[in-house]
Order: structure tokens, then C-alpha cells, then sequence
């Protein structure tokens, strides 16, 4: 049951001293963030717990390796280690006191005592939709994630998701497609890239305005364990939850579990009962999810608020066409429209596949020339292999 948290004390200008007594916390082995604010609850601030003799730092219940650390002076040099570490990356960090910590993240059960961020904090706070799933999503399943994360993006709302490979990465590309804002939240340090090939989506998302957050220390490198914990994060920031794609084992579920705990939305693509991938989606549409085909279908379950707020500020013109248009195609040469036919959304198809199938009508050159001029319209999609789908 989600609750939620006054900030402990008032959202004045922070003081540099008190913001590294944060910092040197939340460096502190053995102190989690709910022993942190708890702490901060009862001694005012974080520079009067540094100061506390070792009694004082007992009483607060630390652990007895927490109290020596932080009354030997390593968790102050800890901090200022971390700082200049901070400072050489052109990062920062935001304490749970901080105007721009995201206020949705305070009503969690378990709300990060700091978070570690690359971008334009003021983003956290905007309204938020976390898209995720697989990491070995299908091709409908990657084309669905970008499409949603694309057209929401497009009418003001932050995508929000884990940049893992498959659906996490989809769902930035999508945003970033629609000119649109993107949250990373990492399970690593925000100086540890993981996937690697994700690099330049990465410095793409901060240099377009997007953020990169993390609620580990520079250099984490990656571990099993702190993918789940980021999971809280992910649905904790969001007004509600999308799932596109996920088996019965994946750690997706516990991204849904969390948003419903944290009373989010939950809402999911359906898929393909014939593949594992559709299995998360699916129970969780009979679980009370809603079914997602569209934007609008996230877009009607909004806060009245919200959605007059996101509508003032829309560029789309009042004259322009509806919204169905954005999936209208205009209107191809024979030779494409007939390689259009035969390949799908949910299916990649082999080249020497399309070539049988298009044997009696289309030579290999008109094949060839076809698959080319599609892919570089954006209407197909050209994977490993040589292997093509419709995009969506």
C-alpha cells in the first residue's frame, strides 16, 4: 500500500554542507534508504547525524559497521570522493529533501534517500508513462513498444524505462522518434553504460533533454540484485505502468507488481497466446490490466488534470488530420505494394522466403529495389540475417 511522505524538512535553498552529509549517507554500508530518512526523522538533518558520538549514532539504530564508518570520518571522505567523481562526469545528485526530487517517488514505500542523475532533473516531476518488457521481445513486440512510446511522447507525456536491450530500448527510441522526453533509470552507476551497444542512446537521451538516474554510486558496475530494486523506481516516478511484452520468469512482473503496490496503473499489449512473450501481458489483462492497442487507450485513463494540462500545450494543428492518419500510408508503386503484402508486423520473413513467395510475379532485381526504397521510407525494417518486417 503506497503511502505517502512529507519532505523531512522545509525545501529551502540547500546548504552544500548538509546535501554531502546526504551523500555521505547514502554511502554508508548498511544504511538502506528507509534507515536513512527514519534517522534523518528523528536527529533534523543529515550534518547533525555526522556529528552524533557513537552513542548518538546507536541509538539511531545503525548497524555497529555503519556507526564506526560514519565516527572514523570514512563516510565524509567517502562523499567528497564521490562529489569530485560526480563533478569530472558533469553529474549531480538530488537528495529526498531536494525541490526537484520527483514527488511521485516520495509516496513509495521505500523511496530512494538519494538519487544519482545526468540531464535535466526538473523532468523527473513531469507526468510519466514507464513502458517495459522483455529483453527478447518479437518483432511485433519491439514495433509495438516504439509505436505507444512514440505516440505518447508526441502529446507531452515522459517515457519512462530501464534502457535494457529489447523492449526498454524500443520504448526510448520511440520517444526520442517523436522529438518527444525519456527516463533511463539504470541498475548501475550513472558512469556505467550496461548494455554497452546502448552508448550513443544514452548520450542521446541526455543531449535531446532526457535524464539518466540511478540510486547506486558511480561505478556499480552490473549485478543481478540491483535490477529488480530499480524496478521500484521505474513504476514509482509513473503515473502507471505498460507492459508489451513478457514471459512467465520475467523480471517485468516485478516492475508490475511494484506499480500495483505503489496503486499505479497497470496496462498491457496483448499478444500472441502461441508465444511465451504473450504470457506476462496476457495474465496480467486478466488480472484487471487494461488492454492496450493505442495511445488513446493509455491516453483516456489519464487524471482529468493531467490531460488538460498535456493538451494545452499540444503542436498539433487544429486543422491537421485526426489522429487515425498517422498510420495511413500514401500510396506505393506496384512492385512495393506487393512486397508490402507479403511481409508482416508480428513475423519477420527471410529474403529467400519473400523471393518464393514473390516468384511468379516480381523478378529478384524488382524484389531487391522494393525491399530497398521500403526500408528507406520507414516502412519496413531490415534484421539480422536478412530478415524484414513491417514496421508500425
Amino acid at each position: 500500500m503506497a503511502t505517502h511522505a512529507e519532505p523531512l524538512l522545509p525545501n529551502t535553498e540547500p546548504v552544500d554542507q548538509e546535501r554531502l552529509a546526504w551523500l555521505a549517507l547514502a554511502l554508508t554500508p548498511g544504511l538502506g534508504p528507509r534507515r536513512i530518512l527514519r534517522a534523518m526523522r528523528d536527529a533534523g538533518s543529515a550534518e547533525e547525524i555526522l556529528r552524533l558520538p557513537l552513542t548518538g549514532l546507536e541509538a539511531l539504530q545503525f548497524p555497529a559497521a555503519a556507526v564506526q564508518h560514519i565516527a572514523d570520518g570514512k563516510a565524509l571522505d567517502a562523499a567528497n570522493a564521490e562529489l569530485e567523481s560526480l563533478n569530472k562526469s558533469g553529474a549531480s545528485f538530488l537528495t529526498y529533501n531536494d525541490a526537484d526530487y520527483p514527488e511521485r517517488l516520495r509516496e513509495i514505500f521505500d523511496a530512494p534517500a538519494l538519487l544519482w542523475i545526468r540531464g535535466d532533473a526538473t523532468l523527473l516531476s513531469k507526468p510519466a508513462i514507464a513502458v517495459v518488457g522483455t529483453r527478447h521481445p518479437t518483432p511485433y513486440g519491439s514495433g509495438m513498444a516504439e509505436m505507444l512510446s512514440r505516440d505518447l511522447a508526441a502529446r507531452g507525456l515522459v517515457i519512462l524505462s530501464g534502457m535494457a536491450r529489447g523492449v526498454d530500448t524500443s520504448a526510448h527510441k520511440g520517444a526520442l522518434a517523436a522529438k518527444g522526453k525519456t527516463i533511463a533509470v539504470w541498475g548501475t552507476g550513472i558512469d556505467v553504460i550496461y548494455p554497452k551497444e546502448n552508448k550513443s542512446l544514452a548520450e542521446q537521451i541526455v543531449s535531446t533533454g532526457g535524464v539518466i538516474v540511478s540510486e547506486l554510486p558511480m561505478g556499480t558496475f552490473p549485478a543481478p540484485q540491483n535490477f529488480p530494486k530499480r524496478n521500484r523506481i521505474i513504476s514509482g516516478m509513473s503515473l502507471g505502468v505498460l507492459v508489451v511484452e513478457a514471459g512467465e520468469h520475467s523480471g517485468t512482473r516485478v516492475t508490475a507488481r511494484c506499480a500495483l503496490e505503489q496503486n499505479r496503473d497497470v496496462f498491457a499489449v496483448p499478444g500472441n497466446v502461441t508465444t511465451k512473450n504473450a504470457w506476462g501481458p496476457n495474465t496480467l489483462i486478466k488480472q484487471g490490466a487494461k488492454l492496450t492497442a493505442t495511445w488513446e487507450d493509455i491516453w483516456e485513463d489519464l487524471p482529468a488534470q493531467i490531460r488538460v494540462e498535456l493538451e494545452a500545450g499540444w503542436e498539433l494543428a487544429s486543422k491537421g488530420p485526426s489522429a487515425a492518419s498517422l498510420f495511413e500510408e500514401a500510396p506505393l508503386p506496384p512492385a512495393e505494394t506487393r512486397v508490402m503484402s507479403a511481409l508482416r508486423h508480428d513475423e519477420a520473413l527471410q529474403l529467400d522466403e519473400i523471393m518464393e513467395k514473390l516468384e511468379p510475379e516480381l523478378s529478384s532485381s524488382e524484389v531487391f529495389t522494393a525491399l530497398f526504397e521500403l526500408e528507406l521510407a520507414g516502412r519496413i525494417k531490415q534484421l539480422p540475417g536478412k530478415n524484414y518486417v513491417k514496421t508500425f
